[in-house]
């Protein structure tokens, strides 16, 4: 039986602190059939705690605790790279 292909939603410019903290957790739980990703899960509640989250900055360096440190360091660079290409903007 074949499983049918979820679209995960990507974070977008008008997404706020709150969106991209829901984001961080889905990837980092595996909620709504996304697949478990700590390093999406990462960027996502860096993002978030760019655009003034508390909760984000909790859960970002408690998952830090559990990855790699090659895996934090691609997470932070994906992060840069979607501020960079001003995908995401930042905390007025």
């Amino acid at each position: 039986m074949l499983m049918n292909e979820v679209s995960l939603p990507l974070p977008t410019p008008e997404m706020s602190a709150d969106d991209l903290m829901k984001l961080g957790v889905m990837y980092s739980t595996g909620q709504n059939g996304a697949p478990v990703d700590l390093i999406s899960a990462h960027m996502m509640f860096n993002l978030a705690a760019m655009r003034g989250s508390l909760e984000a900055t909790h859960c970002r360096r408690e998952l830090s605790r559990e990855m790699e440190r090659e895996d934090v360091a691609e997470a932070q660079r994906a992060a840069r790279q979607w501020i960079d290409q001003g995908r995401v903007g930042l905390a007025a």
